[in-house]
């Protein structure tokens, strides 16, 4: 799997608006300081948490754990028979 700059900008841009452009319209009361620093928080959380898991899914670092006899199988049928 390839970096792809479509997802990135969509949840970028995502974020962006919840961190930026929500805390704007919030309307004035006693709690509007704490109501904007909870919406750039969690903006910036969950975006580091999306890009943390994204970015984790370019180069595992566990593969799958196959068997010796599926192992076999798929080494038959790719034509790399594996001699025992």
């Amino acid at each position: 799997m390839a970096l792809s700059a479509v997802p990135f900008i969509i949840f970028t841009v995502f974020w962006g608006g919840v961190g930026i452009g929500l805390p704007i319209a919030v309307p004035k009361g006693p709690n509007r300081g704490i109501i904007q620093v909870i919406l750039m928080l969690t903006a910036a959380t969950c975006w580091l948490f999306w890009l943390c898991c994204y970015m984790a899914q370019m180069n595992p670092l566990i593969g799958p754990a196959l068997d010796r006899h599926s192992l076999l199988i798929m080494a038959r049928e790719w034509g790399n028979p594996i001699t025992r």
